[in-house]
């Protein structure tokens, strides 16, 4: 595999191309200070401020007034089709983490292609920020410090099971697939919720305002194996 555009030693922002709010980025911020566009993503950054420190994509949503807006060396084309932006970026984007901003509420064929590469990257970890959710995929092991009643749903990718404790219902002896069993709303019974997922596949969806919670939970295990599949 070839080494990637980006390497870095703490989080990393990724800006898509759909719209954000300011708070979320200064939040995102919190944590990540240094900013990657996905392709389009670069004119949303720009539009907030921030200008990014690469723009990774085939650039078929790039205008011409943000290309000449930024230095042609941070332009990194990738013309290939085969893979979408974000994937591109992905695999492009080495860190302990990606926070992804403008990936969320809009379009759902869009949503949909960029959960399929959260679950078949997991060495990649990546939590995505949108207006009412964070979604992230889920580590072999995850500890999560949450309020009591907080809603924890877990949508599986691929066929998967596990086991937890502090849900109120328990995910241990389940299957869960995509056209099968998913685990819509369900809550913590506990402070604490642990999970251990006997294999990748499995998203975790937690309300926006636990985000704090996730970046804490998905820092302290660290990427898992790399499960590539597809584009």
């Amino acid at each position: 595999m070839n080494d990637p555009l980006i390497s870095a030693s703490e989080p990393i922002l990724l800006a898509g191309g759909g719209e954000f709010r300011h708070a979320d980025l200064v939040l995102a911020q919190t944590w990540a200070r240094r900013a990657v566009a996905a392709d389009g993503g670069a004119t949303v950054l720009l539009r907030h401020g921030v200008v990014p420190e690469a723009v990774i994509g085939d650039f078929d949503s790039l205008p011409e007034a943000t290309r000449a807006a930024l230095r042609p060396g941070i332009l990194h084309h990738i013309a290939e089709q085969d893979s979408t932006d974000f994937d591109k970026c992905l695999r492009n984007i080495k860190a302990p983490l990606i926070l992804g901003l403008g990936f969320l509420g809009a379009r759902v064929d869009h949503q949909l292609s960029v959960f399929n590469r959260l679950a078949a990257r997991p060495d990649r970890p990546c939590i995505l920020i949108g207006r009412e959710d964070v979604v992230f995929h889920a580590p072999p092991r995850l500890t999560l410090e949450l309020a009591v009643g907080t809603r924890v749903s877990l949508f599986p990718m691929q066929l998967v099971t596990g086991q937890s404790t502090g849900l109120r219902w328990p995910i241990g002896g389940l299957d869960f697939a995509p056209g099968g069993r998913v685990g819509t709303s369900n809550e913590s019974s506990e402070p604490r919720v642990d999970l251990a997922m006997d294999g990748p596949g499995m998203l975790v969806i937690l309300p926006r305002d636990c985000l704090a919670a996730a970046v804490r939970a998905v820092q302290a295990q660290g990427p898992a194996p790399s499960t590539v599949r597809g584009g």
